[in-house]
Parts: structure tokens; sequence; C-alpha cells
């Protein structure tokens, strides 16, 4: 049986950390994690678009979810994502996830070909028989050129093995009608940080975002006063956290300002992310690093 309330909360996406010589590094990964536990985040995503994982080789991606399972420990819930552009791919790192024990998999559309819905049924579903996990489904159509309708969420709900779906595209209101079409009993993980009191007010349970990553400790106050009732400080609150979205989304490229801040505010040296993103360096990212800092400060 899904223990549900695990999925419920600020689920940070992991950022990818690589060495020197453009490797993995599992032991930076693993102090990541272990940060993130001791925030207050419910769990990690990793693999996914945050963690480049369209980007990293299968081994690679076996490694991160290895790293990520061990750091976390048995109370820290782990989301790996699995999705790669063959099912066949995607269930071999599916079934891998299920040998080292973590709370769920969950996978976007096979990508590049722009399949129908038929075809993407087939990649979800196929993924889901071959495990025993719990499955979420990724739906971020900017990327993948598919939008999960609802009617098709209805369908697939049916299914007890697909418990969730994480939601990053635009429109908050696809909160509400995924809601309505999954049922109560369905976690609803809101994927636009700069709408998430928005998408839990319309029906998401949880968030999983990639600028989670250098701010945690805004998004779990957020979670805190949503769960409080206390909306006009949530208000106040998302602002400012839209301030500093804006300003990381005006350097050279996200993931490499969201690693340069974290390593700034937390002494963990993230690197880079891979090429092709532009890498972002110190004196860039530094006033953003001190303005997320001032408003952690302001708590």
């Amino acid at each position: 049986m899904v223990d549900y309330d695990k999925f419920r909360g600020v689920f940070c996406a992991l950022n990818a950390v690589y060495d020197s010589s453009d490797n993995i590094d599992s032991a930076k990964i693993k102090k990541l994690v272990k940060l993130y536990k001791s925030l207050g985040v419910k769990g990690v995503y990793a693999c996914g678009s945050t963690g480049e994982g369209f980007l990293l080789s299968k081994q690679e991606r076996i490694q991160v979810a290895e790293a990520v399972k061990e750091a976390a420990g048995e109370d820290f819930t782990v989301i790996v994502h699995i999705g790669c552009p063959s099912t066949k791919e995607s269930i071999e790192l599916a079934q891998h996830c299920e040998s080292i024990k973590v709370d769920a998999i969950s996978a976007v559309p096979s990508v590049y070909y722009h399949l129908p819905a038929e075809s993407v049924r087939l990649h979800w579903e196929s993924i889901t028989e071959s495990v025993s996990l719990p499955f979420i489904i990724y739906n971020i159509p900017q990327l993948t050129g598919f939008n999960l309708s609802d009617n098709m969420l209805a369908e697939l709900a049916v299914n007890k093995k697909i418990i969730g779906v994480k939601n990053s595209a635009e429109p908050v209101y696809l909160m509400e009608r995924y809601r309505k079409a999954a049922g109560e009993n369905f976690i609803i993980f809101n994927g636009s940080d700069e709408q998430y009191l928005a998408g839990r007010l319309l029906g998401a349970d949880a968030g999983i975002g990639g600028t989670y990553g250098c701010m945690p400790e805004l998004f779990v106050k957020l979670e805190t006063l949503i769960r409080q009732n206390r909306m006009n400080e949530a208000r106040s609150l998302q602002f400012k956290i839209n301030d500093c979205i804006f300003s990381l989304l005006s350097c050279k490229s996200l993931y490499g300002a969201v690693k340069q801040v974290i390593s700034q505010r937390y002494g963990i040296d993230c690197g880079q992310p891979r090429k092709p993103f532009l890498p972002v360096s110190y004196e860039e990212a530094k006033p953003v690093a001190d303005k997320i800092t001032h408003y952690v400060k302001s708590l």
C-alpha cells in the first residue's frame, strides 16, 4: 500500500554535480541530499530536467540514483526520473531503481518524435508493468511537445501504480482540472516554481522545483504558511521567491546560476552544468546569492 503522505511537501529537483573531469561526483551529490534533509525538505527528485537527466549516460543515471538513495536513508523520500527516448532503456532504469528501493519513479513521454497519445500511454504503462514501484507522470509540454489531457490522466489514474503527476505546464488551472480528473487520492506536484502558492490553492499537494535547491528555506516556509492558512504572508513570500527566480533567469543559464548560488550559500562546490549549457561565473551569481540570503534571514 502506498504511503501518500511521504509525497506531500517540498521536493528539491536535484542538480547533477560533476568533478573536474566532467564525471559524476557522488560525494557532493550525497552532501546536497543530506543538506536538504537537514533543512526540512521532504525529498528529492533526481535525474529530471534540473538533474540534466538527458545529458547523462544510463550508467551515470544509475550512479546518481545510488548516491541519492544512500544519502537519503529510509526517512527521506527519493523519486528518480527514469524517462529515456526508448521505453527499453526506461524500463532498465526503472528496474535498477526497484533494486535499490527508491520510493517512486517518474518519466516524461518519449521525446523527440512527438508521438501520439497512444504511444505515450504505451510508454508509461510498459514502464509501470515492469516494476512494482509507484509511478509519477512528468508533464512538461514546453520541452517534450506533449501535454497531458485531463481525460487521459483520468484513464491512467485507474492504474493503482500511477500515484501522481508532476505538472510543469504553465497554466495553473491545470491543477484543478487534474484534481477533478484523478480524484482526491492522487498526488499532484506543482512544477512551476513561480506559481507554487497558486498551484497549491488550485489542487496541488506538493511541489518539485529546480530553483528550490538554492533557496529551500523559502519554499519550506511557504509550504508551512499555506498549511497554517496564513495566506497574506504566503503571498508576500511567493513574491520574494519570484524576485529571486527572476534574478536567476537573468543569468546566462538557470542551471548554472542555481549551482553557483548553492556553492556560495552552502559551501558545496557544484561546479557548472554540462555542455551545451552555459557556465555562470561567481561574479554573475553573487548578487542573486546575496538576495536569497537576505530573504532567508528575514524569515
